[in-house]
């Protein structure tokens, strides 16, 4: 896929693969259901503080509106709401979330909330804060797979022994990548700015793109497995050793609007591993389909690692 804005040459988000052609194809999200994630908190709230812990199972319902409603529900703020991190709307994850709710004690009256489920409810000292999270727990199913089983098995083994490149996914980059469009349009104005919650979630777009722009070229020369991490770019100096900073700068050297803009949003220059190892990875058949299960850390992304697999075709995208 590539991003065209009037005037400048597309953005092709179509990156290389690691592992060489994919096997065959596959329908992606075809149901809420063919997506489940499972976040791992990694620790039990406490019982007791001022903040109170919700477990939700919601299905075709993004994070943010849900805050909305919990924020509603019990007069708090919804950008105070906190959550480890987004979800997919066309899935059925299970996540927490977080209120501040001072001088009150217990679980009050829940609310009832469409599409949703509360599974646990507990009083916990601190906030629920964005990457706070142990990591989270995929179940995927690709339905009617066409192509060469056994080179998917084979696939399915190489990627359990290798990984593959830790790319940003398109959901950071927004629907038909239009995050990455409006970047564009603010560098064009005289004085670039980049105000509040949407200026912060450009800029998130354009680190990610400049991270896989390196990604990318270490994938088509051979070198992803050889260098433990890449550039989130900000402003400070880089601690990469001196030839991989020389090559990241070499990459780079074409986005220097972009570079500027990070380096003077407040954003602190820091690395990411640029192998993504998805752990106990484990899979079956049901007829056609295939049935995958493996744990990602924060920040991964499991599109990352269907699409080493088969070329996916799945419904519109859903805000």
């Amino acid at each position: 896929m590539a991003v065209d804005v009037e005037g400048e040459e597309a953005l092709d988000l179509d990156f290389p693969r690691a592992h060489g052609e994919v096997p065959g194809a596959a329908l992606f999200r075809q149901a809420c259901a063919d997506f489940q994630v499972d976040e791992d908190l990694g620790i039990e709230p406490e019982g007791r503080g001022e903040h109170l812990y919700l477990r939700i199972r919601k299905s075709d319902q993004n994070t943010r509106w849900v805050a909305k409603l919990l924020g509603e529900h019990f007069g708090v703020d919804p950008g105070l709401v906190g959550h480890a991190g987004l979800k997919d709307r066309r899935a059925v994850p299970t996540q927490w979330f977080s209120l501040q709710l001072p001088g009150t004690e217990g679980v009050p009256p829940l609310p009832s909330l469409a599409g949703c489920e509360i599974l646990a409810a507990a009083r916990h000292p601190r906030k629920l804060r964005t990457g706070s999270h142990r990591g989270n727990r995929f179940v995927i199913r690709l339905r009617d797979f066409t192509g060469d089983v056994d080179g998917l098995e084979a696939r399915l083994g190489l990627i359990a022994a290798e990984g593959v490149p830790n790319y940003f996914g398109e959901q950071r980059f927004g629907i038909d990548g239009g995050n990455l469009a409006e970047v564009r349009r603010i560098l064009a104005m005289p004085s670039p700015r980049f105000k509040g919650q949407r200026g912060g979630l450009y800029l998130s777009a354009a680190r990610s793109w400049l991270f896989n722009q390196v990604l990318a070229a270490r994938v088509r020369d051979g070198s992803w497995h050889a260098v433990a991490d890449g550039p989130l770019w900000g402003r400070g100096r880089t601690i990469a050793a001196p030839e991989v900073a020389v090559y990241e700068e070499a990459v780079l050297a074409p986005w220097q609007p972009w570079r500027h803009a990070l380096e003077h949003s407040g954003l602190r220059q820091e690395r990411r591993a640029l192998v993504l190892r998805p752990e106990q990875l484990t899979w079956w058949w049901d007829g056609a389909d295939l049935v995958l299960a493996f744990a990602l850390a924060p920040g991964c992304y499991a599109t990352a690692v269907l699409r080493e697999l088969a070329v996916l075709t799945a419904p519109e995208p859903m805000v």
